[in-house]
């Protein structure tokens, strides 16, 4: 059996300001029939990996087996520095570099300082470290380790911290001395994010409706942009941080320390005509190691095309 207060210090001193460990257990019956509904419905809209093994994303054990205890931390990525109000915008979890890359590493670094015996001992199929990039509900694991609550941006929100940071998940096979409980939500009657949602994705009905969310749009969107989010753009052209930046709990975010996640000064430097200009030789080398990537150069074009059309 490991310690609990051990792992927390372990998450602590690895830059981690938030650790929790909760039972692996399947996802609560509630939470499952919810999630099939909203795949049944179609709200994952293009994003087809969301209902790809479904059964292990409710059941943990599925996905890993053997698992025992699901730890979850967070890393601020709330930046320092911001591209200036009048220039075009991305989301600011990309302006530094992939977190995908910097969590796994820094994950498997904290397993092997936690783990009763090396690594290599147990085997990578029994021990496992998550970034976004597996089967995972990883808003609902961090909740019941009690790190925070989802909010009506449906969100995770640690009351000391908002909700500006990455979140990663390291799969033991062994028990922890103390679980950790969860809290209860403190949105109250708050409905900021709901006003500042410039395509209404989300509302006071509690499902999340994907195609019309203004990040989905400019980032999992292959095909063209909807009417309504050439609207609703504004000055951004990659993903949308207005949910988060119109919640009061972000107040308390404590901007990022980690080198890897400051803002790139070239992007910061962008100008409008800079990105109307754009190559794809300057946007492989502006965003080399970066999650903006993800959009490819002919979609960040599109968005950035998109400003001229309006």
């Amino acid at each position: 059996m490991l310690s609990s207060y051990v792992i927390k210090q372990e998450a602590k001193l690895l830059g981690f300001f938030a650790c929790g460990m909760a039972k692996a257990l399947p996802v609560e019956e509630k939470v499952a029939k919810a999630y099939r509904k909203w795949i049944d419905s179609g709200n994952e809209a293009g994003m087809l990996y969301m209902a790809n093994n479904v059964e292990k994303r409710l059941d943990p054990r599925l996905l890993v087996p053997g698992v025992k205890t699901i730890i979850s931390v967070a890393l601020s990525y709330a930046p320092s520095k911001t591209i200036p109000d009048t220039e075009y915008q991305i989301s600011v979890y990309a302006l530094g570099q992939d977190y995908h890359t910097l969590m796994k590493e820094r994950l498997r670094v904290f397993a092997e300082k936690i783990l009763p015996v090396p690594l290599s001992e147990i085997g990578d199929n029994v021990v496992r470290c998550f970034c976004d990039t597996a089967p995972v509900l990883e808003r609902y694991w961090a909740t019941k380790a009690g790190l925070g609550w989802i909010g009506k941006n449906h969100q995770l929100i640690i009351p000391h911290a908002g909700s500006m940071f990455f979140l990663g998940e390291v799969f033991l096979p062994f028990e922890v001395d103390i679980y950790d409980e969860p809290i209860e939500g403190r949105c109250g009657k708050c409905h900021r994010c709901l006003d500042a949602c410039p395509t209404k994705a989300i509302s006071e009905d509690p499902v999340f409706k994907s195609d019309k969310c203004l990040s989905y749009q400019l980032i999992e969107n292959r095909g063209e942009l909807s009417s309504e989010a050439k609207e609703a753009m504004g000055n951004t052209i990659y993903g949308c941080d207005r949910c988060l930046t119109s919640c009061p709990w972000n107040r308390f975010s404590v901007p990022t320390t980690e080198p890897k996640l400051q803002p790139k000064p070239e992007l910061l430097m962008m100008t409008k005509e800079d990105w109307h200009n754009l190559t794809v030789e300057e946007y492989r080398k502006l965003f080399k190691g970066s999650a903006v990537k993800r959009v490819k150069f002919e979609g960040l074009k599109r968005n950035i095309a998109a400003k001229n059309n309006k």
